[in-house]
C-alpha cells in the first residue's frame, strides 16, 4: 500500500472518531448544563475545552462557545472541521474505500453543512449531536461490513482507536482534576451527577452500572475506564486494538512493522493488562494519564517512521 493512501485511511479515521467524541461530549455538557443551577455551571465549558484540548476564547458565552466548537471551520477540533478533514481524507482515496463508506461520509457531512448555525440547531441541539454520532457509528459499522479486513482496513482501525485512547485518557485526567477543586464546594448529589456525567462522556454508564451497580465510587469509575478488558472505549481495550492492528498490518507488510510501533504498544498493553488501580492511584493517576498519552504519541509517531514518513533508503532496505 502507498504511504499516501495508508495517510489518508488513518487520518479519515482519526478525525471522525475525533467529530464523534466532540459531539458526544456537547451533547452531554448542554444537557447537564439543564440539571445544574448556575452555581455549580461556572467552569463548565472550560472544563470542555480542556477536555478537547482546544483553547477556550474567555469571550464566548455558553451558546457561543458550543457553536464555536460545533460550527467554526477555522477552529481546529470542531465537529464540522473535522468531518471536513475526514472527508477530504477519503476523497483522496475513494478507490480504496467502498462506494457505501463515501456515500454515507458524504451524507454525514452534507447534513452538517446544511444545518449550520439553522433555527433547527438552536431549537434542538440535541438533535443534531445525535445524529453526528449515529452518523459515525454507521460509517463506522459500514467499513467493517463493506471493506475487506485487510491492510487499509487496519490502518483505519489503527487510527480510531489511538485517536479514542488519548482522548478519553485527556476527559478522565481534566474531569479528576476538576473533581478535586469541587471537592469542598459541591454538594453530594452535585458529585454524584458528575461522575455520572464523565461515564456518559464515555457512552459507559450503562455499562458500568451492570457491573458496579449505580454506585459512583470515584476509584471503580477510573477502574472501569482504565483497566476494563471488555468495554470499547476504555484504554486497556483501545490499546489491544491498537496492537493487533499493528500486527496485522506488519504481517501483511511482510514483517517491515514489527519494530519500535509494535514494541511501544505491547508494552503499553502489558502495563494495562497486569495494572492495578491502587497502585496508579497511589502514584498519581494524572501523572499515569500523562504518560499514557505520551505513549500513544509515540506509537502514533513510530506508525509514521514505519509505513508512512519513511526515508528511501528504509524502503529500500
Amino acid at each position: 500500500m502507498l504511504s499516501r493512501v495508508a495517510d489518508s485511511l488513518y487520518w479519515m479515521s482519526r478525525y471522525l472518531e475525533r467529530a464523534e467524541h466532540t459531539a458526544r461530549l456537547l451533547d452531554v455538557t448542554t444537557n447537564l448544563m439543564l440539571e445544574l443551577s448556575s452555581r455549580h455551571t461556572g467552569g463548565r465549558w472550560a472544563y470542555l475545552f480542556g477536555s478537547l484540548g482546544i483553547p477556550l476564547n474567555p469571550a464566548l458565552e455558553a451558546d457561543g462557545a458550543a457553536i464555536a466548537v460545533t460550527f467554526d471551520v477555522m477552529l481546529p477540533g470542531s465537529v464540522v472541521a473535522c468531518i471536513a478533514a475526514s472527508r477530504e481524507n477519503a476523497r483522496q482515496v475513494r478507490e480504496q474505500i467502498s462506494s457505501e463508506m463515501w456515500e454515507q461520509l458524504n451524507r454525514l457531512y452534507l447534513h452538517i453543512r446544511r444545518t449550520g448555525m439553522s433555527e433547527s440547531w438552536l431549537a434542538e441541539p440535541h438533535e443534531f449531536y445525535v445524529s453526528v454520532k449515529e452518523g459515525a457509528h454507521l460509517f463506522q459499522g459500514i467499513t467493517d461490513s463493506t471493506m475487506a479486513h485487510g491492510e487499509g482496513w487496519n490502518f483505519i482501525q489503527a487510527g480510531r482507536f489511538i485517536e479514542r485512547a488519548g482522548a478519553t485518557a485527556r476527559l478522565i485526567d481534566v474531569h479528576f482534576a476538576y473533581m478535586e477543586r469541587l471537592a469542598d464546594l459541591s454538594e453530594t448529589p452535585v458529585q454524584y451527577l458528575e461522575w455520572v456525567t464523565l461515564l456518559k462522556s464515555c457512552t459507559a454508564f450503562e455499562a458500568y452500572c451492570k457491573i458496579h451497580t449505580a454506585d459512583m465510587q470515584p476509584k471503580r469509575v477510573a477502574e472501569f475506564l482504565l483497566l476494563d478488558a471488555q468495554f470499547p472505549r476504555s484504554l486497556r481495550f483501545c490499546v489491544d486494538v491498537v496492537q493487533q492492528s499493528l500486527q496485522e498490518i506488519a504481517q501483511l507488510t511482510g514483517g517491515r512493522g514489527s519494530g519500535r510501533a509494535e514494541r511501544l504498544a505491547g508494552r503499553l498493553r502489558a502495563s494495562l493488562d497486569y495494572g492495578q488501580i491502587d497502585e496508579i492511584l497511589a502514584s498519581g493517576l494524572s501523572q499515569y494519564l500523562s504518560a499514557f498519552q505520551d505513549e500513544c504519541w509515540k506509537i502514533h509517531d513510530a506508525l509514521y517512521q514505519t509505513y508512512i514518513s519513511y526515508s528511501v533508503e528504509q524502503a529500500l532496505a
